[in-house]
């Protein structure tokens, strides 16, 4: 049987603590900064790919986040490892209804060790995957105030104290690049290196990563310099794939690699990886099956169609060039993509238990792992489960 060494999960999730932003702002704007009340929840519809929520006087009750003028309510799908698989509804949640792992450190390390895992890297909720929360709201100025509090909880309580197990993943200003560049700089200064981002900055209203003015390049400069990891949850673009506006959760939830392809296809073709050699980017919960065919497309487009679609100005070499030793691709369960390890790239293979979101694996991500690896020898499945993401995040860990 194939051995599955600790892992180090490249795609976890953290519920932001009630006070994460009220003690760590202004005192001027702690009450239209981030805060949590309790309250019931009157309306829910799915529409469009996205659930959308009413508060109300009647229903059961959830906690929300209330800023300026939101109100997110948290839901089971978020925590679904508070709850067994056939309660894990859509439906309002509060903080005591939580696993305290959820929320609180130790209690998350101790959630950790019950699943086999030494070392793992959260992505934001309230926030949304990349901070999209931030860039949407009207006070700029609260807004940055709120990234740099939440960098501030995620290394110095988060982290802090756990022994290197928690690995910290920073936000920025998505609406200014060159604040974006000063905020990576000071996080890597305290020893950060990994950075959300969008995987599709034009479906959140930003100029794209082809934009001809290069708007992204301060950020991108900085994540090259710091050796600070550009890492892209599917759903950072906030349009979730579906085929139709009527279609249920589970077309999208079944689509949502396509999200990941079409942002590779994207910076494969921007310029960014040619002028900024030694920057890397990763995509979480993406899966890898994708990968063979979006590489070999995009060669045969640089090669055959540039009378029409040039880019070699951009992009000197074939595009998956700047794939190799570049680019990770990050999966729960993609017996496709492990099929395919020769054309995808075993050290560019990094694996996640999800927790505690519906797809993850926790607390049987072991037993998991050895279906998904039963025909690979050891080393691969170290390298998958472990070795790569402490090499990509150079973390202080045995590989």
């Amino acid at each position: 049987m194939t051995a599955i060494p600790p892992i180090v999960s490249a795609d976890d999730h953290v519920i932001e603590p009630p006070d994460v932003w009220t003690t760590r702002l202004p005192r001027k704007y702690r009450d239209v900064g981030p805060h949590v009340v309790r309250a019931p929840v009157a309306e829910m519809t799915f529409l469009g790919g996205k659930y959308d929520f009413r508060m109300g006087d009647d229903g059961p009750a959830g906690d929300w986040w209330v800023y300026e003028r939101l109100a997110i309510p948290h839901t089971r799908l978020s925590v679904a490892a508070s709850f067994e698989p056939d309660d894990v509804q859509v439906v309002p949640v509060t903080y005591d209804e939580m696993r305290p792992g959820c929320y609180e450190r130790d209690p998350r390390l101790a959630d950790m060790d019950v699943n086999g895992v030494e070392a793992s890297l959260c992505f934001p909720t309230f926030p949304r995957f990349c901070g999209q929360q931030f860039l949407e709201a009207s006070d700029k100025e609260l807004a940055l105030l709120c990234v740099r509090a939440y960098n501030d909880w995620m290394v110095d309580e988060w982290c802090a104290g756990s022994g290197g197990r928690l690995v910290p993943l920073c936000l920025i200003p998505l609406w200014d690049p060159a604040a974006a560049a000063a905020e990576v700089r000071r996080n890597a200064a305290r020893g950060v290196r990994a950075v959300c981002f969008s995987e599709l900055p034009g479906n959140l209203g930003l100029p794209s990563v082809h934009d001809a003015g290069r708007f992204w390049d301060p950020f991108v400069a900085a994540c090259d310099e710091t050796g600070t990891v550009i890492c892209m949850h599917s759903g950072s673009g906030s349009k979730m794939p579906s085929t139709s506006p009527d279609a249920p959760p589970a077309v999208t939830s079944t689509l949502t690699h396509e999200l990941a392809e079409a942002s590779l296809a994207d910076w494969l073709f921007s310029g960014l990886l040619a002028r900024y050699p030694d920057v890397r980017i990763t995509y979480s919960e993406g899966q890898i099956g994708w990968i063979p065919y979006i590489l070999a497309r995009a060669d045969r487009v640089w090669e055959h169609n540039r009378g029409w679609t040039d880019v070699r100005d951009r992009v000197p070499e074939p595009p998956s060039t700047y794939y190799r030793g570049r680019v990770y691709g990050c999966f729960f369960d993609d017996p496709a993509g492990l099929a395919n390890l020769d054309a995808i790239g075993v050290d560019q293979v990094t694996f996640e238990t999800d927790y505690p979101h519906a797809d993850g694996t926790w607390p049987h991500t072991r037993e998991v792992a050895a279906k998904l690896f039963a025909d690979l020898d050891d080393a691969p499945t170290r390298k998958i489960c472990r070795s790569n993401t402490i090499e990509l995040f150079d973390l202080d860990l045995t590989p």
